[in-house]
């Protein structure tokens, strides 16, 4: 009797660390998903980041033609008003 109780107290031990260990394993392969999630976001933030990078230049250049477009055009109307004013100002003598 003693030494069946003694192999039931065993088997229900082994059991008992067969279940931990299986939820201890369960515990980790879950970490491992999070944590392959957690790398495809962090590469997808990286993309973006790049394309927002690109984004980004690629709009200071255009601002920057425009700028000086903006320039020219504001150059080229003062020099138009003032032929416009010499003109008036000479049918005006």
């Amino acid at each position: 009797m003693a030494e069946t109780a003694s192999i039931e107290a065993a088997t229900r031990r082994l059991y008992a660390a067969v279940e931990a260990l299986e939820s201890a394993v369960e515990r980790r392969l879950q970490v491992e998903r999070q944590e392959a999630a957690l790398a495809a976001q962090l590469h997808a933030l990286g993309a973006d980041r790049s394309r927002l990078a690109s984004a980004l230049d690629g709009a200071e250049a255009r601002a920057e033609k425009l700028a000086g477009a903006n320039h020219e055009v504001s150059r080229r109307l003062g020099s138009a008003m003032e032929t416009i004013r010499a003109v008036l100002a000479a049918q005006e003598r």
